[in-house]
């Protein structure tokens, strides 16, 4: 179905309208607003432009789920959807509404899913606080609230450990939310995934995290946390998924997260860290990507690094890791991405890096390798990006495979390197 959704439909006693990802264009006939049979209103995945009527919530009290989601819908969200009491579902993400959050949502009891994210909301003016989060308290059926991609700049309030512990999915990454986390957060303690990323939050971790022990994700990436990681974290048997990236933290990484056997992602870069990289890290035998770059790590690689057998991506640049790299890396057979730029590494680069078939990135700059290319590289057929400037290597650059595609910058500043590219 293509075009736009006649008027005459609202002139029907539905209690489902499903027209989900028809390429409809245009408004939203207002008739349909005024079907007080209506249960379920899907209009989602369209092109759908122009307002929502503002009294659209006093006509439709028989109404369950409202699925507007991924349209190019704007104006207010009318305050009146309220009135529709019976509602559990309200979908509404990736349009271009503007304005406040309506406090008023918090007077939808059964309330169960609540989605607004990548839309143009903000705070109210008249308070720093969000208060559309003290506003929800009153939702005790809430399972799902995701708010991220809006210009919400305000403070989460205290409140927010009162709201529903049946919930699993809070989501409010990515703009502005300010102040600290609250360390009430720890009352939810039914929460799967909990992302407060790409914020301006600051303060230390709550240890309070550890009574989340549903939780899978973790993602408080890019703010200005400062402290350390708080090995209370390692509490959490379920967590997969650990995300501080690009914060404030400082002192060591946690020996305890190496008894985390769940961990499968965790990202620890651009922080403060300085300890040695705890030994029991490369026995997580699943874990898939490794990131603790851009910190003052210190110590070797260990031998133990081919035990990694599932591990895509492992980025250690931009610290200050020596010794050697070991042989038994070849052995990390599932290796897409490799950076251990800008270290104190010394010593030959491994041939068992050429055993990688699956690498794609591989980035040893910045360090003090010597010896020569191996030729092993030329079997890397995937290979995308290989950089080695900035070394103590010499003799003839492999000319098989893809090395010959790349540039002579990738390859400057070595003692005597040879051949053409």
């Amino acid at each position: 179905m293509t075009g736009t959704l006649p008027d005459e439909i609202g002139n029907l006693n539905l209690e489902k309208l499903n027209v989900f990802g028809n390429h409809l264009t245009g408004t939203i006939p207002f008739k349909i607003f005024n079907v007080s049979t209506m249960k379920i209103l899907c209009l989602g995945f369209n092109n759908f432009s122009g307002n929502l009527p503002s009294d659209m919530g006093f006509w439709l009290p028989n109404l369950e789920g409202l699925y507007l989601f991924i349209n190019k819908l704007s104006g207010t969200i009318p305050s009146s959807i309220s009135n529709a009491s019976k509602l559990t579902i309200i979908s509404m993400g990736t349009n271009s509404f503007t304005g406040s959050i309506p406090n008023t949502l918090g007077s939808l009891r059964l309330l169960q899913r609540l989605a607004l994210h990548a839309n143009s909301l903000a705070g109210e003016s008249s308070t720093p606080e969000l208060n559309i989060f003290s506003s929800l308290t009153n939702c005790r059926q809430l399972e799902v609230l995701t708010i991220s991609l809006n210009p919400l700049n305000g403070i989460l309030p205290m409140s927010v450990g009162n709201l529903s512990t049946r919930l699993q999915i809070f989501e409010a990454l990515g703009y502005k939310i300010r102040g600290n986390i609250p360390s009430g957060i720890g009352n939810l303690s039914n929460l799967v995934i909990l992302r407060l990323g790409n914020n301006h939050l600051t303060g230390p971790i709550p240890k309070s995290l550890k009574r989340l022990q549903n939780l899978v994700r973790l993602h408080l990436q890019n703010n200005a946390l400062k402290g350390s990681i708080p090995g209370d974290l390692c509490q959490l048997g379920k967590l997969g998924d650990l995300n501080v990236s690009d914060n404030m933290l400082s002192g060591q990484i946690p020996t305890c997260l190496g008894e985390l056997k769940s961990l499968r992602w965790l990202y620890l870069c651009s922080n403060r860290l300085s300890s040695k990289v705890p030994l029991n890290l490369w026995s997580l035998e699943d874990l898939l990507g490794l990131n603790l770059s851009s910190n003052f790590l210190t110590g070797e690689l260990p031998l133990s690094v081919g035990n990694l057998k599932v591990i895509t991506l492992i980025d250690l640049s931009r610290n200050q890791l020596s010794g050697t790299i070991s042989n038994t890396i070849g052995g990390a057979q599932s290796l897409v991405s490799l950076s251990l730029s800008h270290n104190k590494m010394q010593g030959p680069i491994p041939r068992s890096l050429g055993n990688l078939i699956s690498l794609q990135l591989l980035d040893l700059s910045g360090n003090n390798l010597s010896g020569e290319i191996p030729k092993s590289f030329e079997e890397l057929r995937y290979l995308k990006y290989l950089n080695v400037s900035f070394n103590r290597l010499e003799g003839e650059i492999p000319i098989a495979g893809h090395i010959p595609n790349f540039t002579a910058r990738l390859f400057m500043h070595n003692d005597a390197l040879c051949g053409e590219l």
